[in-house]
């Protein structure tokens, strides 16, 4: 299955960087380019893109507001944060917004592709130090409505960094009712993103978080 992306920076030349390598693997589509980030959220929502790479410095709308606004309008577009400098901040911020995930644009093309990827199997990736860091920062709410045996056994596989597949295979249960299950634990724990649910279950002692 092709993954589409839309790419969201406000220089031509990363987009048009972006595009040349992501071109490359058969397995990827790019379906459009945003400027900004209100521009972003327009095409998001018109072209249903399966990953969004958001620039996390823009006019207009910035990517962490952006990020928000598509992650609570269209759960099935996943973020991924790309930034010029890693600050704890801008991580913190942008998976507080919902992004799965964040990458650096001096990022290899084969750690571009792998990143979409895995965030288009729902994967979640971080860097320890990124963990560490999300850990003190990034919390679900105190009283979150309680999870059922078979989302919590989900859940517990996710935070070890499983893909949906994975989960299937492991569970004996279809690709897309996991889907379903994790679409419910989000809405259950108040989080926008597979990588908040991931830490909540490394904070409650759930399961621990898969690092890099």
């Amino acid at each position: 299955m092709t993954i589409r992306i839309l790419i969201t920076d406000d220089h031509l030349v990363v987009r048009q960087g972006l595009r040349m390598f992501l071109s490359e693997d058969t397995g990827i589509e790019v379906v459009g380019e945003a400027g900004d980030g209100a521009e972003a959220v327009r095409l998001a929502h018109e072209l249903k893109p399966d990953i969004v790479l958001m620039d996390m410095l823009m006019p207009v709308m910035d990517g962490i507001a952006a990020t928000a606004k598509i992650r609570s309008e269209l759960p099935d577009t996943e973020v991924i944060a790309i930034t010029s400098v890693l600050e704890d901040d801008a991580v913190v911020g942008a998976v507080k917004a919902g992004a799965i995930g964040y990458l650096l644009k001096d990022a290899e093309p084969d750690e571009l592709r792998t990143a979409i990827k895995a965030a288009a199997a729902g994967q979640v990736h971080l860097t320890p130090k990124a963990a560490a860091r999300l850990m003190r920062e990034v919390r679900a709410p105190d009283n979150p409505q309680s999870l059922t045996e078979r989302e919590i056994d989900v859940l517990r596989l996710l935070a070890g960094g499983k893909a949906n597949k994975e989960i299937a295979a492991a569970l004996t249960i279809g690709e897309q009712t996991v889907k379903t299950h994790v679409s419910n634990i989000l809405m259950k724990l108040g989080v926008q993103s597979r990588t908040q649910a991931a830490l909540h279950a490394a904070q409650i002692g759930l399961a621990p978080l898969k690092t890099e």
